[in-house]
């Protein structure tokens, strides 16, 4: 059985970013994409849409095609108390609840990873104890918040 991995927008926005600043990031994503993608089972949510389409990207229909094709999870009422509840405890700030929506999607449907660029507020080691205990409170497991660097397969 596959591990679980939930894409949030970061992931299909850097796959066709091509901005000279971020060539590191997108060579490296799509890399991920190429050489590990299929050793995992892949998500996304409805959140991940709509922040793709409510963006501002050169290549935005060649995004949100691609991320069309990766199967969406279920959105429930649930999801929304967790986002809140991460709000209301300082896991995420108000202004980002987009952030909050995706750890509470992978920690909701026990995914064992949550892929993103976003260093600041979700692979961030600072906020990882915080995030555990937080889930531990409401009985939810805690995805390992990582970058497409950090789940290349070991290279022996």
């Amino acid at each position: 059985m596959q591990e679980k991995v939930y894409l949030d927008s970061t992931i299909p926005s850097y796959y066709f970013d091509q901005r000279e600043s971020l060539r590191t990031f997108y060579e490296i994503t799509r890399r991920w994409w190429l050489e590990m993608s299929n050793a995992y089972e892949i998500f996304i949510s409805d959140a991940v849409l709509q922040e793709l389409n409510a963006g501002n990207y050169p290549r935005k229909k060649e995004i949100m095609e691609f991320a069309m094709r990766i199967p969406l999870l279920t959105e429930t009422q649930d999801l929304e108390q967790i986002s809140e509840f991460y709000v209301e405890n300082y896991v995420m700030p108000s202004s980002l609840l987009g952030d909050a929506t995706h750890l509470a999607y992978a920690s909701y449907y026990d995914i064992q990873y949550l892929l993103t660029w976003n260093c600041n507020h979700l692979a961030n080691a600072n906020k990882r104890k915080h995030i555990r205990v937080i889930n531990g409170r409401l009985g939810l497991s805690t995805p390992e918040i990582v970058t497409p660097l950090e789940l290349f397969a070991e290279v022996v």
